[in-house]
């Protein structure tokens, strides 16, 4: 044990290569993050510039389908929600390559190369001197097998290795009993890589839809194009600099043999199934290993729930598109532009979070785990969810169109309520998402195994494919009037799964909370 009174020293603890101690030490009273490192800065900018290009082409898809290419509403949401899908089904495929063969470095840097081909096929397929019945075809190809394949990949692997830039362990500043915590430091690190991802996507939204408005679509898809080059040379030139962790031995083949192990060996007074696997000497895995492994599949359970969670936020690309759609909006605004606001937002609450909301409550002794956050990220979309239910309502008792089933509605058809009543459902998505998102995203890296950290990011960011998977299923009852009890049976779900939620997993907020740096 560290003496209370001369605190930690490397015999007690343990230093690592950086002067970090790797366990808590005895005198702790809190924990500050340290300054983002370069290494980490190149990764968040490349981030920046690939939601730029994400959110910059993708959020025109609808008005594209149906005002360009002339699809019917049903048909143009089943599109978007199957590229959703496909987006973060193939984040699997990504952290694969990236832990099995090539590394997080090589992986981003080959699967970003292959998105910027498709970038440039989407700015092509938009071209309005191509042969008409090609548009689609080739608009479905850049989409789904490049840009969708070149996001998963990134995404897979991107937030991981910017995390891992961050130095493990506890170092003593001039104030007793305050140390830097890495734990505090991935914290910060995920909040301004998902500051990143929503200025990105803010500029993206911004920017895009008014060159397709007032120029052309082949001019706003070629922008994204250019924000992508942008990235990946922002990216690849960093190899001196960052932390690069070790292949070594297949990840996947180890927890087999482990699991195995555990299974053959079963003893019934272990507490967990796996602890059978530990307690090897010389073995091909060690205690913390086995550790880990227990923290990724309880973590896997956490995020069963996300698929809900997600089905709700992925409505901003789409039902909320149709939504403002029929509602009366200034002829510079562009209806698919408001969905900007949720990373506008993001971008100014994410450093207020990270400076005065989570710092006032962990100075009165309030813990906000990781399970409490998401919890109440899931409260706040279902209550979003309301009134975007009762806006619907209220369009449709507008005229002159009221529920747009009438004989003469074409697809510029809309109501006299302005679209400005759709601010506030954004605002509260937004706060969500910093609550739910970024804590999941969080959970994912500081509960896997070092082996692990791309393919537990993985798994959380596959969840979002359910999602989309869920919304392609409700993308049948999308048409009007069906779309008001869409939205009514969405937040009534989400409610009931969220207190679900957090009567099943409460518990490990205070088992997280003890989690040492030095695990994983």
């Amino acid at each position: 044990m560290v003496d209370l009174n001369k605190g930690p020293t490397v015999a007690d603890s343990g230093i690592n290569e950086h002067g970090y101690f790797l366990e808590q030490p005895a005198d702790y009273i809190g924990g500050i993050p340290e300054p983002i490192h370069i290494s980490a800065w190149l990764i968040i900018v490349t981030e920046l510039c690939e939601r730029f290009t994400y959110y910059g082409a993708s959020l025109m898809f609808i008005q594209y389908l149906r005002l360009q290419l002339k699809l019917e509403k049903q048909s143009s949401i089943a599109i978007v929600k199957g590229f959703q899908f496909f987006c973060f089904f193939t984040t699997l495929f990504g952290a694969y390559v990236a832990d099995q063969y090539l590394g997080k470095y090589k992986a981003i840097t080959s699967f970003a190369s292959w998105y910027l081909i498709g970038t440039a096929l989407l700015a092509i397929s938009a071209l309005s001197t191509l042969k008409s019945f090609l548009h689609l075809p080739l608009f479905i190809v850049s989409s789904y097998l490049f840009i969708g394949v070149g996001t998963g990949g990134i995404k897979a692997n991107v937030s991981a290795f910017a995390a891992e830039q961050v130095k493990i362990g506890y170092k003593p500043t001039s104030s007793p009993g305050i140390y830097i915590d890495s734990r505090s430091s991935v914290e910060r690190c995920y909040r301004y890589f998902y500051t990143a991802i929503n200025l990105g996507a803010f500029a993206g939204m911004l920017i895009c839809p008014q060159v397709a408005k007032n120029v052309n679509y082949f001019s706003a898809f070629l922008i994204p194009t250019v924000a992508m080059t942008v990235g990946v040379l922002t990216f690849v030139p960093g190899y001196k600099l960052y932390v690069k962790k070790p292949i070594g031995d297949s990840p996947f083949n180890k927890v087999y043999r482990c699991m195995r192990h555990a299974l053959k060996n079963k003893n019934p007074e272990n507490q967990h199934w796996l602890d059978s696997s530990k307690g090897l000497k010389d073995g091909e895995w060690d205690d913390n290993f086995v550790d880990g492994l227990k923290r990724s599949l309880r973590a896997c359970k956490v995020f069963l729930f996300f698929p809900l969670y997600w089905a709700l936020y992925n409505n901003t690309n789409d039902f909320f598109i149709n939504q403002g759609l029929q509602m009366d909006r200034p002829r510079w605004l562009s209806a698919d532009q408001l969905n900007s606001l949720t990373s506008g937002f993001n971008v100014v609450l994410i450093p207020i979070f990270d400076t005065f909301v989570f710092p006032w409550f962990s100075k009165r002794g309030i813990y906000l785990g990781p399970i409490k956050r998401i919890f109440i990220g899931f409260i706040l979309i279902s209550i979003g969810f309301v009134y975007v239910t009762i806006l619907q309502k209220f369009i449709y008792k507008t005229g002159p169109f009221f529920d747009f089933t009438g004989s003469d509605v074409s697809a510029e058809s809309y109501n006299n309520i302005s679209i400005w009543w759709q601010i506030p459902v954004y605002l509260i998505i937004g706060i969500s998402e910093i609550l739910a998102s970024i804590t999941g995203l969080e959970f994912a890296f500081t509960q896997a195994p070092a082996e692990l950290k791309s393919t537990l990011t993985a798994l959380f960011l596959f969840a979002n494919s359910g999602g989309s998977l869920i919304g392609m299923i409700l993308a049948i009852w999308s048409g009007d009037p069906a779309v008001l009890y869409t939205f009514a049976a969405q937040s009534f779900i989400m409610f009931v799964a969220a207190l679900i939620f957090f009567r099943l997993f409460k518990h490990y907020d205070i088992e997280v909370r003890s989690q040492s740096t030095n695990s994983g």
